[in-house]
C-alpha cells in the first residue's frame, strides 16, 4: 500500500509540473547599490501595469541583479522593473511626469511618450527556461 501511494504522488507531481517553465531576468545599469528592484510579470494584456500575476522585490546591492521566477505554465508574459531608490513602492516622477527612478520593459522596449505597449513587451514562453537581459533607463533627476 505504501509503494502505490508513493508511486501516485508521483504520477501526481509529474502531471502537475509537466510543461511548467522558468524565466530568468537580469536587470543591468543599476545606477546606486540603494533601495530595491521590483520586478513585475503580467499574463494578460488587459492586466499589463495594473495588476501583477507575480512579482518579485530583491535589494540593489550593485549594479546587476537576478530573479528567477519558476514553475510558469506556458504563455505570454510581460515585464517591468522598477528602481525604488527611496522604497516608497512607487516610480518617482517630477512635475512633467518624467521618472525621476529607473525602469525598463521585457526585450528593453521602450514607449514614446510613456510606457511601450503589451505587444512590445510580450515574451513567449514554452517549456525550455527563458532569460531576459534588461538595463535600467534613468531619465530626471533622483
Amino acid at each position: 500500500m505504501k509503494k502505490i501511494l508513493i508511486l501516485c504522488s508521483f504520477i501526481l507531481f509529474s502531471v502537475l509540473s509537466f510543461g511548467q517553465t522558468s524565466l530568468t531576468v537580469t536587470v543591468k545599469n543599476i545606477r546606486e547599490p540603494k533601495g530595491t528592484i521590483r520586478v513585475g510579470l503580467y499574463n494578460k494584456e488587459e492586466d499589463f501595469l495594473k495588476k501583477i500575476y507575480q512579482g518579485k522585490l530583491v535589494k540593489a546591492v550593485g549594479t546587476e541583479v537576478t530573479v528567477v521566477f519558476d514553475d510558469l505554465p506556458p504563455g505570454e508574459y510581460a515585464i517591468s522593473i522598477v528602481h525604488d531608490e527611496n522604497e516608497n513602492e512607487v516610480l518617482d516622477s517630477n512635475k512633467l511626469g518624467i521618472p525621476k527612478e529607473g525602469y525598463c520593459f521585457g526585450n528593453n522596449a521602450l514607449g514614446k511618450f510613456g510606457p511601450p505597449s503589451y505587444d512590445k513587451v510580450k515574451i513567449k514562453l514554452g517549456t525550455v527556461p527563458v532569460a531576459q537581459s534588461l538595463t535600467m533607463k534613468y531619465l530626471g533627476q533622483g
